[in-house]
């Protein structure tokens, strides 16, 4: 399979144009290094100034979601350890979270104090959500495939929903999440999103949800709360701006109790559901579900492009996607024709 040469992205990717070069577009129109470099300051300088005005206010200073993943561990001590904010950590609990995440959760929020909330939806809901995902082709558009898989885009909307709940009932004014380089793009890692923009994206979000089953409106905001609410928070992704490596930021949280999961691919260490929807993602898109996020990673030096590679190659489990399968009660016989792909 063709690839881009600078980055990762293969040429079964949406609208993907190579040069004469085998150079693609995104790579081509990215901005200089000085350009990012410029565009990062300001974005630090203007967490900075978040951080400064919240610091001292009552409560909570941030709402974490936390997934007990690599990114998503090592943005939750970045703001414990380097900028000594208050954080209320929340997990969204799927039903197919990691055990070994699970356990690095508690060891951490313990080594650093935090409090952690677990959030668990009934499993015969979370079933069904998932299932229509993977089955219904339309419940999500094609552009929101290129950064997730179908799956991944059922657990983000939902945890995104029950957090924006959570952090407008306690008013907590900043939401945090442990996305990195290439799953946002950068002008987006810190917004201040104005009432009427944050219920236009509640409904978005809401809506591939709404014929699968009414208690969907349990995991997403009412109106009397936003009407209530006295502001709203301001969403920020630290890892986008800040300059880290990643593997120094597993040495970090490592340092303070986070052990490697076993049990998951090199993708996504807090999810079972991940083996799975890579594969179902790689068959019916014929792209690896990552690509956009580990070519993003590449081009700002934050990973080889070897590495990139590597964690490019199909889940290896094809045993554990069928036994996912099996619980969400999803036929997957297709999926052993998938897993000699190079």
């Amino acid at each position: 399979m063709k690839l881009c040469t600078r980055c990762v992205l293969p040429e079964t990717f949406p609208g993907i144009e190579f040069d004469e070069e085998g150079v693609c577009q995104y790579c081509r129109h990215m901005p200089s290094p000085e350009h990012r470099a410029e565009q990062k300051a300001r974005l630090r300088a203007r967490f900075e100034q978040l951080v400064a005005e919240v610091r001292d206010e009552p409560g909570y200073h941030g709402l974490m979601s936390w997934s007990g993943g690599k990114d998503s561990t090592y943005t939750l001590w970045l703001l414990r350890h380097e900028y000594n904010l208050r954080v209320l950590a929340f997990t969204f609990d799927n039903a197919f979270i990691s055990p070994a995440a699970i356990d690095n959760m508690r060891t951490v929020a313990d080594n650093l104090g935090i409090d952690h909330v677990i959030i668990r939806p009934n499993f015969p809901f979370m079933r069904r959500a998932f299932a229509a995902s993977v089955i219904d082709p339309e419940m999500y558009s094609p552009k929101a495939l290129e950064r997730a898989s179908s799956i991944c885009n059922t657990c983000m909307g939902l945890a995104k929903g029950i957090a924006l709940r959570l952090a407008l009932e306690k008013d907590i004014p900043m939401m945090v999440y442990g996305w990195s380089p290439g799953q946002i793009p950068l002008p987006s890692a810190v917004l201040y999103p104005k009432r009427r923009m944050l219920q236009a994206m509640v409904e978005a979000a809401t809506a591939p949800f709404v014929h699968i089953h009414e208690q969907v409106a349990a995991y997403f905001p009412e109106s009397r709360q936003f009407e209530a609410a006295p502001r709203m928070p301001a969403n920020v992704s630290p890892l986008v701006f800040l300059d880290w490596h990643e593997d120094e930021a597993v040495e970090v949280i490592q340092a303070h109790g986070w052990v490697r999961p076993d049990d998951t691919d090199p993708n996504s260490t807090n999810c079972l559901l991940n083996v799975f929807a890579n594969h179902m993602h790689e068959k019916q898109m014929g792209y690896h579900a990552y690509a956009m996020e580990l070519a993003g990673l590449v081009r700002e030096g934050y990973m080889s492009r070897e590495e990139a590679l590597r964690r490019l190659t199909p889940p290896p489990s094809l045993e554990l996607a069928s036994i996912v399968a099996e619980r969400l009660g999803i036929p997957i016989s297709s999926l052993a024709e998938n897993s000699g792909r190079s």
